[in-house]
């Protein structure tokens, strides 16, 4: 049945989910690699979509920016409607050197300066990880796609404007590959309800060197993602 966010009826969602931030990604996606792709969700202008992808059912839903956005939609997709694959499919920008404009990480584990799993575990650390079956599997694909692509912990953020602009060096130091806000929380939810999660990222803007994509260059490598995204799940 319907949810406060979501307005779908029992199986007009399917068991894979993409979950892109931007609900305009969504549409796109939709309308440039689904057949037969149905609009089930207009709510708050947050799209939501089922079609096919070579014969499979799968839907995509806009999340919205941050922690308690995701949070809401990750909830309702599971508990609500089913879903059992969860896929957050966004931007980022890079820490690391190595880690070039248009790289796609795929987010192994999730730190976080989010204060939702202090509350959740009563002060006690929790590591959100991603499902090894589709972390392995977005690895695979990204070989036989072409898909410069590196694996690793990501950072996911509660501020986008942040006060001391040397932070990021902190994380840095220990490895942390980029930045991004959501994915902490979707894999924490998609543990506690057992279910399948993962986070590809197109790097958009470079702590390192201030670069950042343009237009142009997000759409050619966002659609790299977005194919990866959809022969993984």
């Amino acid at each position: 049945m319907a949810t406060p966010h979501i307005k779908a009826n029992p199986g007009d969602i399917a068991e894979r989910v993409l979950l892109p931030g931007d609900p305009l990604r969504a549409k796109f996606i939709a309308e440039n690699f689904l057949e037969d792709a149905v609009c089930y969700n207009e709510v708050r202008g947050m799209y939501g979509f089922t079609g096919t992808y070579k014969g499979k059912r799968v839907s995509v839903q806009g999340t919205g920016m941050g922690v308690p956005s995701i949070s809401i939609y990750t909830h309702e997709l599971i508990t609500h409607f089913g879903c059992k694959r969860l896929m957050r499919i966004g931007s980022c920008g890079s820490f690391q050197p190595e880690v070039k404009l248009m790289d796609v990480i795929i987010g192994m584990s999730a730190s976080t300066d989010s204060a939702i799993n202090n509350r959740r575990f009563n002060g006690r650390t929790f590591a959100p990880t991603a499902d090894a079956e589709l972390l392995f599997s977005a690895w695979e694909n990204s070989k036989k796609l072409g898909v410069n692509a590196v694996a690793g912990n990501i950072l996911t953020a509660d501020t986008f404007y942040e006060d001391d602009p040397e932070d990021w060096k902190v994380w840095a130091n220990h490895g942390v590959l980029a930045v991004e806000m959501e994915a902490a929380a979707l894999y924490t939810l998609a543990a506690k309800h057992h279910v399948q999660a993962l986070c590809l990222l197109t790097v958009s803007d470079s702590f390192i060197t201030g670069e950042a994509a343009s237009p142009e260059m997000r759409q050619e490598g966002f659609r790299q993602m977005m194919e990866l995204a959809l022969e993984t799940i």
